[in-house]
């Protein structure tokens, strides 16, 4: 079985003000990723790359308090200012703990826009690393993960999707972006396809 080329595991958005939010606030997001466990297998993955010296990545949202930045220019992005989510410091933005970060994970975070590489230093961060291929966890395949996976291919790097590790606002939806347009810019299988293709 052929390995994959100097991979990472990057996980993106498992934060506390998107798993646990208020309600109302992407309720039915968080219902999804609760019925999928994504925190637990995505933990169990991430366990597997830090045994084996393998980057995670934890790509986060952060706010500035003054919301410096923020457009009102997206649904998402007029709810966040609206609401005061996903503000840096609050407990919003934490990480779970079973997701760590580690002191050996790296932590990339984003003050404005919708998607991991805008306005971040994520890519220095891999390529100082010398990733080639991305392995993508979290949420959510309805806007984060198509976007990171697009900017991703468009950077050069080889993307999979850890399917079972990842969630969207509904089954329907989740299903739906990972056929036609995850499926069409990602390598997508369950996490337990992963593993054995990771360097030992």
């Amino acid at each position: 079985m052929p390995k994959f080329a100097a991979p990472a595991l990057v996980i993106s958005e498992c934060q506390q003000g998107l798993l646990h939010p208020p309600a109302g606030a992407f309720s039915a997001l968080s219902t999804q990723a609760a019925d999928r466990d994504i925190v637990g297998r995505t933990a169990q993955l991430a366990r597997t790359f830090r045994a084996r010296s393998l980057p995670v990545v934890h790509c986060v949202i952060a706010h500035r308090p003054d919301q410096m930045g923020m457009l009102p220019n997206s649904y998402l992005g007029k709810l966040a200012i609206r609401d005061h989510l996903m503000i840096e410091g609050s407990p919003d933005v934490a990480i779970p703990a079973e997701l760590g970060p580690e002191p050996t994970d790296l932590v990339s975070t984003r003050a404005t826009g919708l998607t991991a590489f805008y306005g971040t230093n994520l890519d220095a961060m891999l390529r100082l690393q010398r990733v080639q291929t991305l392995v993508l966890a979290g949420i959510s395949t309805d806007v984060a993960l198509p976007g990171l996976a697009l900017e991703a291919v468009n950077r050069g790097y080889d993307v999979v999707l850890a399917e079972d590790c990842t969630a969207g606002s509904s089954a329907g939806g989740h299903d739906f972006m990972v056929k036609n347009m995850l499926g069409m810019l990602t390598r997508v299988m369950p996490a337990a396809e992963v593993i054995p293709r990771l360097p030992a």
